[in-house]
């Protein structure tokens, strides 16, 4: 499969250590300033950043090059490619993150969510910790974190501050080095505490995730999830 990296830094450079693990040729590595054409490719990962990402998604729907995104801090545009994707009869993925065990998490966080719901003597809280080149606060990972439980709660929605506000989520981000994310949900009463952590340890997580969906995805058509792509659905 031919791979086109839409972004190249320190995630593109993991993807493509992995893509070339498991039989793969990247033939594009864009950074940001070099002219590539997209219709060498089969499949392209976009891992840009938020004022490209839209634009690097558009350009492989409308050549029909199947793709997924892993940028986050553009989906205010999400279902504008959606929209685009349909009519162009193109293929998408985006998950605010690849990594099969954060996907698994994000089930478990709902289903925990469910249980919780008619428990109104516990707090929800959602605290996240990342390297501190990471530009986007809170991550979004810990959204949808907190969209899950929203789904299946009383909740309204989510807040960036650690105090907790009526009807929403209070998310804490922590930025320190060399952390590649840590996502913890916490239900707090008087009484006791439950919590969910997801550690990764390094970036390969994400980076094979990618893959994985790249690999999924490149002959379909349609917008897809992580869900589907591992059958959690």
């Amino acid at each position: 499969m031919k791979i086109a990296l839409l972004g190249y830094g320190r995630m593109g450079k993991e993807i493509e250590k992995i893509a070339l693990q498991r039989g793969h040729e990247v033939v594009i590595k864009y950074s940001g300033k070099e002219n590539y054409d997209i219709s060498l490719a089969d499949v392209a990962i976009d891992f840009s950043l938020p004022n490209v990402a839209f634009d690097n998604i558009s350009n492989c729907i409308h050549n029909k090059i199947p793709v997924i995104s892993g940028t986050t801090g553009w989906l205010d545009k999400y279902q504008d490619i959606v929209n685009l994707c349909n009519e162009k009869n193109g293929a998408f993925i985006y998950a605010s993150n690849f990594s099969l065990g954060v996907n698994i998490f994000f089930e478990l966080n709902k289903q925990l969510a469910k249980m919780m719901n008619s428990l109104q003597e516990y707090n929800v809280s959602i605290e996240e910790i990342h390297h501190t080149k990471k530009l986007d606060a809170p991550s979004g990972t810990a959204i949808t974190l907190a969209e899950g439980i929203v789904d299946s709660s009383k909740l309204n929605g989510w807040t960036l501050t650690p105090e907790k506000q009526k009807n929403n989520i209070p998310i804490t981000a922590i930025r320190t080095p060399d952390v590649p994310g840590t996502h913890t949900i916490e239900y707090q009463s008087e009484i006791d505490s439950i919590e969910i952590k997801h550690t990764a340890h390094n970036r390969q997580g994400f980076a094979l995730g990618a893959v994985v969906a790249a690999e999924w995805l490149a002959d379909k058509t349609g917008v897809y999830s992580m869900k589907d792509v591992l059958n959690l659905g």
